[in-house]
């Protein structure tokens, strides 16, 4: 299955650069400016998290890329799902993914609201101020999207210059006052390594959630067989070595118990070795950062549901567009869902409770992915030995391998995530099933 060339005079919106910032964008946000706080519990160990998590991400970003050029749609993993095993896999898929992108919007502007509490305090003193703060840039951002795909590119690109200068400071330059012994202890608590290391990637994972961004608005892509597998590559390499390079700057400069504190952790890590202006100019970065994921996730919420709508597996609603081409409605109840989300997590006023409500939505979102994600890798199996014909002579041994190791490495993160969200997890999973038995009914009806 091979995509037709897009005509000379029907050039798609996103190109190259879009697409491979739309990668980079949405999946450096909240994760990485974050995350050293929630890691920082497991000690120094957590950074061979982020490695394991990278190589992980790796193998799932390959088998994407690949699935990109043989089924070139809009949708990604759910319509590779869907050519694989069927309308129904393809919904818990769908409706799996659609959750995710709801609860990594939540954490996303979590996340921003904490980096601005650099520069305004009482946003994190009070839960009741970070919420409406949080919902009001989910809104703000939405009403970007409805203007259209391309201004949301632009918006994508701009804000991933802006968040790199940050990163690539830290990355780079702080690793000039790298202590080794802030890595001490090296395992906390009475875990053993296996079991704090099989805690940490599941976290670590939620930083390079949205690797598949590229795949999603597939029909607006030029060249979608070409453009997708390169962006999606080379997203995940560069956003990899900026992970784990600036993560053991951070974890470098400060005390693991001091980063555990820590409501915006790289920026700390700025002022303590460069100064103040530092800390406020890093915290500034990270808070454009999360703007500018949140922008390219909400993009994603109604593009998405837009893909299966238009299958018939999801409600009509979401499959309608204005004269602009946007999905209007389907980004309006995307955004009604976050601010449901956001307004209804219980915080605790004990510790540090916005990184506790960060470490609950990332977890869920990060469980909502990984089922799509297996379900990819076994998909691409399934086409290779369905469509044999179509690959004869090609060397499938090494992709099939790779399949196989994103399968269960993704079951290894599921594992990970801990029973309780696996548990509301599966919940949510199964919230979905009345509604596809209702599009279902309504097809026979209409048959």
């Amino acid at each position: 299955m091979t995509a037709t060339p897009t005509a000379p005079g029907n050039k798609k919106p996103l190109g190259i650069w879009i697409c491979t910032a739309l990668v980079i964008g949405n999946m450096i946000g909240s994760g990485i400016f974050l995350l050293p706080a929630n890691l920082a519990e497991y000690g120094g160990i957590s950074v061979f998290g982020w490695v394991i998590g990278a190589g992980g991400a790796m193998c799932i970003a390959l088998v994407l890329a690949r699935l990109a050029t043989i089924i070139p749609k809009a949708g990604g993993h759910y319509a590779y799902t869907r050519n694989a095993f069927g309308d129904f896999a393809a919904f818990l898929v769908g409706w799996g993914y659609w959750i995710s992108l709801m609860s990594g919007n939540a954490a996303i502007s979590i996340a921003m609201v904490g980096y601005l509490g650099v520069f305004f305090p009482v946003l994190t003193s009070s839960p009741a101020l970070t919420i409406f703060v949080a919902i009001a840039a989910i809104w703000v951002l939405t009403w970007v999207n409805m203007m259209g795909v391309r201004n949301a590119g632009f918006v994508v690109v701009l804000t991933v210059i802006l968040k790199l200068l940050p990163l690539v400071a830290i990355a780079t330059l702080g690793l000039l006052y790298f202590d080794a012994s802030n890595f001490e202890p090296f395992v906390a608590g009475d875990r053993s390594m296996f079991a704090a290391l099989t805690a940490t990637v599941p976290l670590t994972l939620w930083a390079f959630l949205g690797l598949e961004s590229a795949t999603i608005p597939a029909n607006e892509v030029d060249c979608p067989e070409k453009i997708i597998p390169k962006a999606t590559i080379l997203g995940v390499v560069f956003t990899g070595v900026v992970y784990i390079l600036a993560t053991v700057a951070v974890m470098g400069i400060l005390p693991v118990a001091d980063v555990a504190r820590s409501t915006a952790p790289f920026a700390d890590a700025a002022g303590a070795i460069w100064g103040e202006w530092a800390a406020y100019a890093v915290a500034a970065g990270a808070a454009v950062s999360c703007f500018g994921a949140l922008n390219g996730w909400i993009l994603l919420t109604g593009q998405f549901p837009l893909a299966v709508a238009r299958d018939n597996l999801f409600p009509g609603v979401f499959g309608k567009v204005s004269r602009r081409g946007t999905p209007i409605l389907g980004l309006v109840i995307g955004a009604l869902l976050v601010t449901v989300m956001v307004s209804f997590v219980e915080t605790s006023q004990t510790g540090n409770w916005l990184a506790e409500l960060f470490k609950i939505a990332i977890l869920l979102a990060t469980f909502t992915s990984l089922v799509p994600y297996a379900f990819s890798a076994m998909a691409e199996l399934v086409i290779f030995a369905r469509d044999r014909e179509q690959f004869r002579g090609q060397r499938l041994l090494g992709a099939s391998l790779i399949a196989v190791v994103a399968f269960f490495f993704s079951i290894w993160a599921i594992a990970g995530a801990g029973a309780e969200t696996v548990y509301w997890g599966t919940i949510f999973l199964l919230l979905g099933l009345p509604i596809y038995v209702w599009m279902l009914r309504a097809r026979h009806r209409s048959a």
